[in-house]
């Protein structure tokens, strides 16, 4: 019984170590992230763009004995690398799910229906934008918030603020990752294959098994893994979406020593190379010169920055109306405004549903390329705005409170 108590308390301080370091890694990562997109974007922009294109177009052949897959670099990038980032997206859900602010569902319930409304908000509004339009089906662009981007920015601007907005922001954007996985899954995949994906589920019953029975050993692991990614990509529903579910059969135990060795190499390697691949658009006002490509990049960046805000702010003032959460200690009204702001940045993620989206148009994927881009500028320098603003006023608040104290204690003396 004591060694049960013991486990019960330590618990706590295992998962708070779990969500520094998780926090630490993402915010380092976004310097990472923005220096290979802002590097993207200048080799697209320059005389050398030729060799930019040519690069992320070379054919490489993915070869493990009688299977055989001929992909171009971006491919690799896109469908092999991210899938490795989305395996650490499964994890963190996982521990979240098991271990932190998503296993009690009335702490997770707010930030949950706060991430609910940062996704249907936007992709509302991109409807409206878009209805009649060739490039409707995007709808899911708006929806995504980057954590290494959205945690970066707090991490710089949001300093002397209390745990609870960060914790409300990592909620939110966990539960914004399973929505943008399930949107990913069931609205961005092409043509179904029956067989093959039966043999992913085939694999993926196998690395249950394999869990259940205490084998941990990655020569057993690794192989499986890689069948499960080889048969969903096979299958038509998107390779990365293979990661996840492998990361959400994972144990938690063994999982969080596969995010603290993944972790920084997703964040460090993984997501700058896919911005390097896919930020890459050349910044030319003839490539919102018609009326369609200008009209995708406006809605995206409506979605992100106003939808976010509203959506994010709206639901979660009405789920608190009704009673059904609240929020995290220290933190005040100010404090979700700032959030909703930071939440527009929408970076990684709708990058790769643009790419999805629109796999025949290349004017519409760099349209709305161009979109994601200015929207999650245009949102950080709001969220930046909006943090200094909540600390310049908490300052004040704890300065005249401390003035008080001050003067209270003056006179009893």
């Amino acid at each position: 019984m004591r060694q049960n108590a013991d486990r019960q308390q330590a618990r706590p301080a295992r998962v708070s170590r779990a969500v520094r370091e998780f926090l630490a890694t993402e915010s380092a990562g976004a310097a990472a992230l923005f220096a290979a997109a802002l590097v993207a974007i200048v080799w697209a922009n320059s005389p050398w763009s030729a060799g930019y294109n040519q690069l992320w177009s070379t054919a490489t052949r993915l070869s493990a004995g009688p299977v055989h897959l001929d992909m171009d670099l971006h491919q690799v990038v896109n469908d092999a690398l991210m899938a490795v980032f989305f395996f650490v997206v499964g994890l963190e859900i996982k521990r979240e799910l098991v271990d932190g602010e998503l296993r009690d569902p009335r702490t997770a319930a707010l930030p949950a229906i706060a991430a609910a409304g940062g996704m249907v908000v936007p992709a509302l509004l991109f409807v409206l934008i878009g209805a009649g339009t060739d490039f409707s089906h995007g709808w899911g662009i708006p929806m995504a918030t980057d954590i290494a981007f959205a945690v970066g920015l707090l991490g710089l601007f949001g300093r002397g603020l209390p745990s609870g907005p960060r914790l409300f922001l990592l909620t939110l954007a966990i539960v914004d990752d399973i929505g943008a996985i399930a949107v990913i899954a069931i609205f961005y995949s092409s043509s179904i294959d029956a067989g093959a994906l039966g043999w992913a589920v085939a694999g993926l019953a196998a690395v249950a098994v394999a869990w259940r029975l205490g084998v941990t050993t990655l020569w057993v692991h690794l192989p499986l893994a890689l069948a499960v990614w080889y048969f969903t990509h096979e299958s038509g529903v998107h390779a990365t979406i293979a990661g996840v579910a492998l990361g959400l059969l994972t144990p938690v135990r063994n999982g969080e020593r596969l995010v603290h060795r993944l972790h920084p190499f997703t964040s460090f390697a993984v997501v700058p190379l896919f911005a390097l691949a896919n930020a890459g658009v050349g910044i030319d006002t003839r490539a919102l010169s018609s009326g369609s490509t200008a009209r995708l990049a406006v809605a995206v960046v409506v979605g992100l920055v106003a939808g976010k805000l509203a959506g994010v702010v709206l639901f979660t003032r009405v789920a608190m109306a009704a009673g059904v959460g609240r929020l995290p200690e220290g933190m005040r009204q100010s404090h979700l405004v700032a959030v909703a702001g930071v939440a527009g940045i929408g970076f990684t993620v709708s990058l790769f549903v643009a790419e999805l989206a629109f796999p025949a148009d290349r004017e519409l994927v760099d349209a709305a390329k161009i979109g994601v881009l200015a929207a999650s500028l245009i949102a950080a320098t709001l969220g930046a705005l909006l943090l200094r603003r909540v600390q310049s006023v908490g300052g004040e608040r704890g300065g005249a409170q401390r003035e008080r104290r001050s003067r209270r204690r003056t006179t009893g003396a």
